[in-house]
Parts: C-alpha cells; structure tokens; sequence
C-alpha cells in the first residue's frame, strides 16, 4: 500500500508500507477520501512540531469502507461504509465530568496518532460511524468537519428564527452559516475576503465585508435594533473579538470556534452591561456526527460547493503547497486510492 509521511519542514513524502492485519478491536478501512484541514495546514507549517511524533502519517477527516475486521468487532461488517470520530478518549477520567469528547488526556488521532492520508488505515472500532449504503463518500468526507459546525451550533442553543452572525467565511465558518439557516436562523457571514465572500453568495447566504461595511449598524438595521441572538467567532484575530461584543444583543450568546493560543483583550464590560453569555466549543460528540450524516445524506444544502479540488494521494507535497499558495479555497479532498 501506499502511504503519506509528514516529515518535518514542510516536506510531506509518499512511500510504500505493508497493510497490516487490524489488532482484535480495530478494524481496517479503505480509505476513500481524505480532507484536507486548518489544522493539517498548522501541521505542513511546523507549528505542532512539539507535538507531532515526526515522521508521521497526519490526516482526520475522511470517509472509506472496511476492509477487515478484527476478531472482537461484532457491530460491522467489510464493506460498511463508515467515518472515523477521531477522538482516542480511553483515558478519561471520573473528573472529565462524562465530557470524554473533551477529556484531559484526549488523543487525537491524525496528529498524536497515525491518520487517514493512506490507502489503508487501521482504528479502534469505537470511533467508527456507519453510513448508509446510498451514502456519497466523496460528500461524506466533509462528515468531521461538518460535525464542528454541528456541535458548534448545538451548543449556542439557537433557535428558528434568531438571528446569527457567523465571523469568519473560511470552511467551518461556511458549515455553521449552512447549519444555522437549514435549521431557520437568520444567518450573516462577515468575512474580510472578497472570494469567500462570492463563494457564500453562491451557496445562497448572505456575507459582508466589514472593511466596506459598518458590521454594528448592518446588523441592527437587519435585527430593528435588537442586534445578533447568536455570534459565532471563528475567525480568531483581534478585530473579531472587538466586534463580537457590540453585534450581540441583550442576553446574546457568543460562541468561540477559533482557537486562541494566547490571552487576548475583550470587552467585559459589554458582557455585564447586557447580560451576555460566552460558550466554548470544542471538536464534536457522537450526536453531532450523526447529526452531519443525516444532512449529508438529506443532501439539501449545498456540500459539493465546499469541495474545491480533489487530487491523487501521489501529489500529496504539491496538494499542501497549493493550499498554501491558494487561501481562498474550501476544501480540498485526497483520493486515497488514486496513485
């Protein structure tokens, strides 16, 4: 089989490995497509080093069928279609509180695990999901990123007809907008890029640029003065977290996608002077990526818009350097099977 090795400074290398019998509760998927992600990106750039056990096969959203099985696996059988939640949380705790998803030790597989950019991959069986037969795998690989966008707006509790303002029109960015509106929000996107911007529209949301426009007085003008129910904070930069505060309203809910590496300057005041409510969000829990599979397979919004590129496994150095060269695309997909 092939596989792929991110080996430090930028180099990512595809070489040849023996497929190996899965252990008695892993099973080994065929991987069909795997996404390329920001976190990936941070990866290409160095910026896990510490983290990442060089050299390493990285890679976590994915779609592929099984191929084997080990001998306790009794839920699936070869030839399921399946993704993997790519979260190892056999060290929880009791003081995790039952929020394994999050737990302390958490491992996530693709970064402190091998991953999914190989022909062949072998995972513990409880971090599968079934798909239905019908379903599409090359849509299906949007199913882990979808699913932050699912968890991310289950946890703001939003409601039909609310109002949501999405900051940031990068690929989560553009999942939550599609969420929040199938569910019967009111949804902006504010983004600073004029293709994100074009590609929204195309997708049927609505998107601003706060360089042309007034963000504050936009949203009142559309909300007759009650301002945002729900802000999402995606983006992750400093003029991001000055806004969020003044688009929310009273007893607005502002929830924090982007990770912030460092402390960072917020309007507190603003929280206390209209009751607002900060929620973290953070990957996804099993209900979520149910939840994205039903949407992928209802296929009613528009997934394969999000798709920018799909490229064979073999140009896995010239993929991430595109990327890099190109940040005004969506997703790029991996055909892991083509060599």
């Amino acid at each position: 089989m092939k596989a792929t090795l991110y080996e430090g400074n930028k180099v990512l290398s595809l070489i040849d490995k023996e497929v190996e019998e899965p252990k008695a509760d892993e099973v080994r998927i065929k991987v069909a497509y795997a996404g390329v992600c920001g976190t990936d990106m941070h990866i290409y750039h160095g910026m896990m080093d510490k983290r990442v056990d060089i050299p390493l096969t990285i890679g976590h959203e994915m779609s592929g069928t099984i191929d084997a099985i080990g001998e306790k696996v009794t839920d699936y059988k070869v030839g399921d279609k399946v993704v993997v939640r790519p979260l190892d949380d056999r060290l929880a705790k009791p003081s995790d509180k039952g929020f394994n998803h999050i737990c302390e030790e958490l491992k996530f597989i693709g970064i402190d695990s091998p991953g999914a950019m190989q022909q062949y991959w072998n995972v513990p069986a409880f971090t599968l999901h079934k798909l239905p037969e019908t379903t599409d795998l090359k849509l299906a690989a949007l199913v882990e990123p979808l699913s932050v966008a699912t968890h991310d707006v289950r946890m703001s509790e939003l409601q039909p007809g609310e109002f949501a303002v999405v900051l940031g029109g990068g690929p989560i960015g553009m999942l939550i907008a599609l969420v929040a509106k199938e569910m019967g929000a009111n949804v902006i996107i504010s983004e600073v890029n004029e293709s994100r911007i074009t590609k929204a529209k195309e997708m049927g949301l609505e998107a601003v640029s706060p360089v042309e426009t007034d963000l504050v007085s936009y949203v009142r003008e559309k909300t007759d003065g009650r301002l945002a129910d729900v802000v999402f904070e995606v983006a992750g930069v400093q003029p991001t977290l000055d806004i969020m505060t003044e688009i929310a309203g009273i007893r607005g809910r502002i929830v924090m996608v982007a990770i912030h590496g460092q402390p960072k300057p917020v309007n507190l005041f603003k929280f206390f002077w209209k009751e607002l409510k900060l929620i973290g969000a953070r990957v996804y829990e099993e209900e979520d990526y149910e939840r994205s599979i039903q949407l992928i397979n209802e296929n009613n919004l528009p997934f394969s818009e999000m798709i920018t590129d799909v490229q064979s496994l073999s140009e896995i150095q010239k993929i991430f350097e595109s990327i890099d060269e190109n940040p005004n695309g969506m997703k790029t997909l991996i055909d892991c099977q083509s060599i």
